[in-house]
């Protein structure tokens, strides 16, 4: 789940790395996968290692040219952390300024004192949905990440009981969405109406991430009932603070980006014109890695200033916090150089071919297809983008509503069981301190879940429409 021009260019790879047939390469993709869990299960090596190790082991028993192998992982690697990356270490600064000024104490007392211990998780999930309408899931991730610590430590919950409601809600924003990559992609290749997709988007979008998120985070609760990881935690300010930012600032501050992106979605949406002097602006201002810059500079006055930082520790307040993301950092980009490794052996290409021979509903083909992609590649944006092209044919005497409803099928497929080839399984690993069993229990159980209840609803809707 990266930028679009890098999901992009993965999807439109020309050339694979091997020549394997589809047997083969179905077999080297089992084993790569199996190694890296091994590696990092049973061994207990470091998942960047795994990965990387991994990554080069899926070439071989594909086949593949050694140095092609290479090439692919470094450059999914690259090109992930040049998406993501940048996008992390500005959201841990802003973190950092939240938590070293008090502004992410005055937040969470704030919540505290607002929603009561079964209201929480359901506060959780309102605020992730509206935060998640128009950033990368990767923003919302950097952006909530703060907050959802401290209120599960503050609050004395489980960290699952509050995170898996806020990471449903970022989820959901970002698979059925539009304005978010994937779903603008599947309406303009599927000739669907952005606005009607939209409105039947938010309609199964509503009951998903109540189902997903709320509901299901009482049973991921007992199934890994862990406290959030204190090497995460933004600790309390120091005690010789005389004051902290006040809730409007603070929240202001969040928010900014979120303002920022969603007027760039508005703009591009009304005027539709890449030549007019507004859309250029607010393209350029909207962009997620100007809009979090833009939080952070703002956030050294708003948060930095307001609690008496001197200029001397506001920088080194930004230096601490990039510290702590150097793991995780290597962890995403390796997880994005063996999606991208995947990619150049033809792994998309070759699901595609088997799925030219199904006779089956367009909806539910839509789904399956984006299914199969995502768990080969781990890029719901790509499953996104292979599945709509395959399925376009079908859309051209669909109605309006039909269409839209193809979209989403589509945009519900590319959610499913994300594991150790996504980029987002590594992030949420490795925020929420969690092992690789215990994030398959609940971030990928999460996902699936999302997944097939809103091609529920979507099947549902296709009923009465």
């Amino acid at each position: 789940m990266t930028s679009l021009s890098v999901e992009m260019l993965a999807a439109d790879a020309v050339e694979p790395i091997t020549s394997a047939g589809n047997a083969q390469l179905g077999i080297a993709v089992l084993a790569g996968i199996a190694v890296i869990v091994l590696l990092i299960t049973k061994l207990k090596m470091h998942a960047f290692l795994a990965l990387t190790i991994g990554s080069l082991a899926l070439g071989s028993f594909a086949g593949a040219n050694p140095a092609k192998t290479i090439t692919s992982f470094t450059t999914g690697l690259g090109s992930t952390v040049a998406s993501v990356g940048v996008l992390i270490a500005l959201g841990a600064i802003l973190g950092k300024l939240l938590a070293d000024s008090g502004g992410a104490d005055q937040i969470v007392d704030t919540i505290l004192a607002k929603a009561s211990g079964r209201a929480m998780p359901w506060a959780m999930v309102l605020i992730a949905s509206i935060i998640g309408l128009p950033l990368f899931f990767e923003v919302g991730i950097v952006l909530m990440i703060p907050v959802v610590l401290l209120v599960a430590k503050r609050g004395n919950y489980s960290l699952m009981r509050i995170g898996i409601p806020a990471l449903a809600g970022l989820s959901v924003m970002h698979g059925l969405i539009p304005p978010h990559p994937g779903p603008l992609v599947a309406i303009d290749a599927l000739g669907a109406n952005l606005g009607v997709t939209l409105a039947l988007g938010v309609l199964v979008a509503i009951p998903t991430v109540i189902i997903a998120g709320p509901v299901f985070s009482r049973y991921a609760a007992r199934w890994v009932d862990i406290e959030a990881p204190e090497r995460m935690i933004p600790q309390r300010p120091s005690e010789d603070l005389d004051r902290r930012p006040n809730f409007g600032a603070t929240l202001a501050t969040i928010l900014l980006p979120v303002v920022l992106m969603l007027v760039k979605a508005l703009v591009d949406i009304v005027v539709d014109d890449p030549e007019n002097h507004v859309q250029r602006v607010t393209d350029v201002i909207g962009s997620p890695l100007i809009a979090l810059l833009a939080a952070v500079l703002v956030g050294m006055f708003t948060l930095g200033r307001a609690a008496g930082f001197t200029k001397g520790r506001i920088t080194s307040t930004v230096e601490k916090s990039l510290a702590p993301i150097a793991g995780i950092l290597l962890i995403v980009g390796a997880g994005g150089g063996f999606k991208q490794t995947l990619i150049d052996a033809g792994v998309g290409q070759m699901i595609l071919e088997f799925s030219e021979n199904w006779s089956i509903p367009a909806l539910l083909l839509g789904w399956l297809i984006a299914v199969a992609i995502r768990l080969a590649t781990g890029s719901a944006t790509v499953a996104t983008i292979s599945a709509a092209g395959l399925v376009a044919p079908l859309a051209a005497d669909m109605s309006t509503s039909h269409a839209a409803l193809l979209v989403l099928a589509v945009g519900a497929g590319s959610l499913f069981f994300s594991h150790v080839n996504d980029a987002g399984f590594w992030l949420v690993k490795e925020y929420f301190g969690m092992d690789v069993p215990q994030t398959i229990k609940t971030w990928s159980v999460m996902e699936t879940i999302i997944s097939v209840v809103s091609l529920a609803f979507i099947l549902l809707l296709s009923l009465v429409l």
